[in-house]
């Protein structure tokens, strides 16, 4: 049963230092979780691919749940509703007015974060 697989089972994490590795951390440590560390990734992608070759578990976004499972043959064993990744769009104007940049998070804030904060 989900999240108590996760004790003693090998765990393919981003590298320390982040905002996600703190939350998962943290929601490890307030489950009483010990996973067996495998590797730390900077490159999420790279880590998808260790997870494919059956390197260990691993966590990806729920946004993009369908391309991790079709495109690294995934499944998915449980959802933490507790650890949210942020992401932001940085620009020296005011109000973003590029067109393709105004599309981007219009689609990101409509199907992307449709069930976050």
């Amino acid at each position: 049963d989900f999240p108590q697989c996760l004790d003693g089972a090998p765990l393919l994490l981003p590298s320390s230092g982040g905002q996600l590795r703190s939350g998962i951390d943290r929601w490890l440590d307030k489950y009483r979780l010990y996973p067996r560390v495998v590797a730390e990734f900077d490159d999420s992608a790279l880590m998808k691919v260790f997870g494919q070759e059956d390197a260990g578990i691993f966590i990806a976004p729920s946004a993009i749940e369908a391309e991790v499972a079709s495109q690294y043959g995934a499944t998915c064993i449980g959802r933490v509703n507790e650890v949210k990744e942020r992401f932001y769009a940085i620009s020296v104007e005011r109000k973003i007015l590029h067109p393709v940049v105004v599309g981007i998070m219009e689609t990101a804030r409509e199907s992307l974060f449709s069930n976050n904060e």
